[in-house]
């Protein structure tokens, strides 16, 4: 009988597309934070909250250098193994906020390059299929690779309710099947990296 292995730890980046505080893609970060905590312990995800960064501005950089805010963000993103990221769909496509960090990130030298990655999208229609599509062919450019599977979209609107009135994940099918996408990016990310 081969010896229990753990499984290492990996650190994952998560971003919110929405700044809105009581937002559904918030809700779904802290969601994650809490199954990371209680059943899914190979992970650490820490929020990067992007409202401060600016709008990308090549003129606010200097030789090597990027406004202070800037540069703790795109360190955040070095440091992690991999990155979540909660994707609103505004007109088809990724939210200004989250392209914006995304840009900013990318700047050289690219942070995002060799990351694994996941998304996960809610709110009406598709659930936010055409904003995880255009996030992935922004990817192929960064050098993100992306899970293919489970692909977490949430119809936010439809009964039963699957948030509360803080924008706090209450779908327990939902917390389901977002725990198999974080598990799936730990193996997937344990990939990317070789081990």
């Amino acid at each position: 009988m081969a010896p229990n292995v753990a499984k290492p730890i990996i650190k994952v980046a998560a971003l919110s597309g929405s700044l809105r505080k009581g937002s559904y893609h918030r809700g779904l970060i802290r969601a994650a934070i809490q199954l990371s905590q209680e059943s899914v312990k190979d992970i650490q995800i820490e929020y990067i909250d992007i409202e401060q960064l600016p709008m990308l501005n090549t003129d606010l950089e200097g030789p090597g250098t990027f406004p202070p805010v800037v540069e703790a963000f795109r360190q955040k993103i070095k440091e992690a193994d991999s990155v979540l990221f909660a994707s609103p769909e505004y007109n088809f496509s990724i939210a200004a906020p989250l392209k914006n960090a995304i840009d900013w990130a990318s700047r050289p030298p690219n942070a995002w390059a060799n990351k694994a990655a996941a998304i996960i999208s809610t709110g009406g229609g598709g659930g936010g299929e055409l904003a995880q599509y255009h996030l992935r062919q922004v990817g192929v450019f960064l050098d993100l690779h992306f899970i293919n599977k489970p692909l977490f979209t949430l119809k936010a609107f439809e009964p039963p309710a699957k948030f509360d009135k803080d924008g706090n994940l209450v779908s327990e099918e939902a917390k389901e099947k977002l725990k198999e996408v974080l598990l799936a990016l730990h193996e997937f990310t344990l990939r990317v990296q070789g081990k």
